[in-house]
């Protein structure tokens, strides 16, 4: 009478679970590796992230869309305004 199970003559069932195996060990060695990474990141307080983005604003040109740090700017200099045409009649 024969048995249920087969039995393996090769080796490739090992073979099989061993590289599972290795490749499982590979995903967590770079996702430690990833993990290490973000953990040495440089970090800032958000204080001194704030002040930072404050100074970079103060050295660019104005900002037409912050009023309240710039103030209000003429319709002619505001380049998101709209723009005046020039006939003095319109088609419809």
């Amino acid at each position: 009478m024969s048995s249920p199970y087969e039995i393996r003559t090769n080796d490739n069932g090992k073979s099989k679970k061993q590289s599972m195996a290795e490749l499982k060990l590979r995903r967590l060695t770079e996702l430690n590796q990833r993990l290490q990474e973000d953990l040495n990141r440089r970090r800032i307080p958000v204080s001194e992230a704030s002040m930072d983005l404050i100074a970079f604003t103060d050295k660019e040109p104005k900002d037409f869309m912050v009023p309240s740090r710039w103030g209000t700017i003429d319709k002619r200099d505001d380049p998101y305004a709209p723009q005046q045409q020039g006939g003095c009649c319109t088609m419809m």
